[in-house]
């Protein structure tokens, strides 16, 4: 299909139909979405993918292919598509992520002159420090979400490098080498990492990018950081509990509260048994750092509108969505639309079937999401373009 060019990478246009499951084709399309992977590699291994203890072997199989042909963008990707699926506690977690490191870097060689941590407690935030290529129009921090490496955003923030911009991307706690190497678990005080950054770095006035759960992460970052001037927030929830229809989130609050030891013991039986449901549990205490489930449960229930703080948001947001996200429910962008009441200016996009960037955060067609970013910050920052547009709710 047609592609959107950004010095070196291609963003294909499309969201494929590599596998049956969603869940499987989701994970297919996102290295392929971002530029890392060829449509046929995933095409093959969504044939050859028929259950959850596949993934991870034919994942590796075809990492191995890359080698051979020194394609090792691909196989850097196919080595983080393996590792995603993999239990916390196979012996192989470890050094899945240290492979993933290693193609990457020889994908990227330049990459590590970019690199860089930032002193966090007793560990540090691992990222990248992309300079402006040609005169600066601004500084764009860039972070993911509950399970991301910041790695898998090089292509984004190259694309920002070469449009004039500074661009640091980095891992916060629960998240890429600040969870696998330094232990950091995952917290929704994302002003914390936010502010470490900006003191390390020195700089204000920047425009700050949460994609996926990190977009409520850095709308609550910039409920209580002054150094952030601007806020994108794509794909994420204003409160988690309220993903689930209401009944489901009532019942899974009345469990917590009254049968916590039965449940429980019921989620680590699951985890035993193996497979897609047993792993999201398990992934879900590792990435928080937990040792029972229901303390997930208990993250999840603090993830809400009033921690949030969306009537505290000061500055000028842009939120995305996809019209068929299989994680976020479309209702919720307009709630959080309407609570945002406190902001300089509030600019909504939706994105349909027609944009094919109607899946979880523009999966489909990031070329479209970083033009639609890059115009908003464009009309946000330079007082010589005329005024933005009316939103599109």
């Amino acid at each position: 299909m047609e592609t959107a060019e950004a010095h070196g990478f291609s963003f294909p246009v499309g969201y494929e139909r590599f596998h049956r499951k969603q869940l499987f084709n989701f994970q297919l399309n996102r290295p392929y979405s971002l530029g890392y992977a060829r449509a046929e590699d995933l095409a093959e291994a969504g044939r050859r993918i028929g259950s959850f203890a596949q993934w991870k072997t034919e994942m590796l199989r075809q990492a191995d292919a890359a080698v051979v042909d020194k394609r090792f963008r691909n196989a850097a990707f196919y080595v983080r598509a393996a590792e995603f699926y993999t239990f916390p506690d196979e012996p192989d977690k470890v050094p899945l992520y240290d492979r993933f490191l290693e193609l990457f870097q020889d994908a990227f060689p330049r990459s590590v002159d970019h690199r860089f941590e930032v002193p966090y407690g007793d560990a540090s935030l691992p990222g990248f420090d992309l300079p402006p290529q040609g005169p600066s129009r601004g500084t764009i921090l860039l972070h993911g979400g509950y399970d991301s490496f910041i790695e898998e955003f090089l292509s984004l923030m190259w694309h920002f490098s070469m449009k004039g911009y500074r661009v640091i991307g980095f891992d916060g706690p629960g998240q890429g080498g600040a969870r696998r190497q330094g232990g950091l678990p995952l917290d929704y005080r994302w002003e914390k990492p936010v502010a470490a950054v900006l003191d390390h770095t020195g700089l204000e006035d920047v425009t700050l990018v949460g994609l996926s759960m990190g977009g409520y992460f850095a709308l609550r970052a910039a409920s209580i950081e002054e150094r952030v001037g601007r806020v994108i927030a794509s794909g994420h929830a204003y409160d988690y509990l309220r993903v689930a229809p209401a009944p489901a989130a009532w019942l899974l609050r009345f469990f917590c509260h009254h049968f916590r030891d039965f449940t429980n013991k019921m989620s680590l039986r699951k985890i035993r048994g193996g497979g897609m449901e047993a792993w999201n549990i398990s992934h879900l205490m590792y990435v928080l750092g937990i040792d029972e489930p229901m303390a997930g449960l208990e993250f999840a229930m603090e993830m809400n509108e009033d921690n949030l703080r969306s009537d505290r948001v000061k500055q000028d947001v842009l939120l995305l969505a996809s019209k068929n996200d299989h994680f976020i429910p479309l209702r919720l962008h307009n709630e959080q639309l309407r609570r945002l009441s406190s902001a300089r200016s509030v600019t909504g996009r939706v994105f349909t079937k027609a944009d094919h960037a109607e899946n979880h955060c523009q999966i489909g067609n990031m070329g479209l999401a970083l033009r639609v970013m890059e115009e908003w910050i464009e009309k946000k920052t330079d007082p010589s373009v005329g005024p933005e547009p009316a939103s599109r709710v």
